[in-house]
């Protein structure tokens, strides 16, 4: 039954997706992973704005100390402080998901071509989820960088993002744009490809247990959530990595943060593993399932919403 019970699924799955032309389904997959990005960072920004200051200091961090931090913001700056950033996040999250989830669907169609109607064996499925970070990360890099930075700077230093963009290039030059590109791409392999892989896997597994439903938006967001915690606790001391070497214009510590290793080793000298490359995991343990679990299920649910309209006007004309 469960054999039957995945091949119903992607029988499916197959006849929604053959209804509609290729150039299509690269717009619905841009649409749908632009509005699943969007909806996913928006609900966590305030924890965001948190994590990334800790990462960047030399602040020991907690759940007391993440508190204070956000209480602190709220009173002294108000409440909608907390998404300082947040019109930088969607500048890039917006983009950068569309790509992502749009090259996710493009590479497991190229890696799929002899293979109809069937999942693609763990390590292609892996596989298409790193390249889809690869390219999502590539094409967006500097407006992370540009995120990043808003969100560890008082607003009179930096009004807008295109400000952040003009002083950066002003001040330190247009390579600084693409300080902490190495780590982050690495982190995004590593990243991208353990989450696509924990969420095929899991929905896999769902379509053989049953029997070829449909997964329900919780459940849906619980494999996302499953896939964030994976993704998240693999790739974390990359992130910090990254976060460190794109802020040291702000904080600092230029001289410190010239590269991946060395950022690593000085991060490890001064603070530890735990303390130092594992700063705020704990948080990412909530903010990461939450994030990954909406960004999944808005993906799939506009998706399918949005290709049923295509084949309905299809069908109509």
């Amino acid at each position: 039954t469960g054999k039957n019970g995945d091949e119903h699924f992607h029988v499916e799955e197959h006849k929604l997706n053959s209804k509609v032309p290729n150039h299509n389904k690269i717009i619905t997959s841009l649409v749908a992973g632009a509005v699943a990005g969007a909806v996913a960072k928006t609900v966590i920004a305030p924890l965001d704005r948190t994590k990334i200051n800790f990462q960047v200091s030399n602040r020991r961090f907690s759940f007391k100390s993440a508190f204070k931090f956000i209480f602190h913001t709220v009173k002294h700056e108000g409440f909608i402080f907390l998404w300082r950033g947040n019109s930088a996040t969607m500048l890039r999250i917006v983009p950068y998901a569309a790509i992502q989830y749009t090259a996710h669907e493009q590479y497991k169609r190229m890696l799929n071509r002899n293979r109809r109607k069937k999942h693609l064996p763990p390590h292609l499925r892996f596989l298409a989820g790193s390249l889809a970070g690869i390219t999502s990360t590539s094409l967006t890099y500097p407006l992370d960088l540009v995120r990043a930075r808003m969100a560890v700077t008082e607003k009179n230093l930096y009004s807008n993002l295109f400000q952040v963009i003009m002083k950066t290039y002003r001040q330190e030059g247009f390579r600084t744009l693409w300080r902490g590109y190495l780590p982050t791409v690495l982190g995004s392999t590593m990243y991208s490809g353990t989450s696509f892989f924990t969420y095929e896997t899991l929905k896999k597994s769902h379509a053989e247990y049953a029997k070829g439903e449909e997964p329900k938006p919780f459940e849906r967001w619980c494999m996302g959530a499953v896939a964030g915690f994976a993704s998240q606790s693999l790739s974390y001391p990359l992130d910090i990595v990254r976060r460190r070497m794109q802020t040291a214009g702000c904080t600092g510590h230029v001289n410190d943060y010239t590269g991946i290793w060395v950022t690593a080793i000085s991060t490890y000298r001064e603070e530890g593993i735990i303390r130092g490359l594992y700063k705020g995991l704990s948080m990412n343990w909530i903010k990461g399932p939450i994030a990954v679990g909406v960004s999944f299920t808005t993906f799939d649910i506009t998706l399918q919403w949005l290709r049923a309209q295509t084949i309905f006007h299809i069908d109509e004309e």
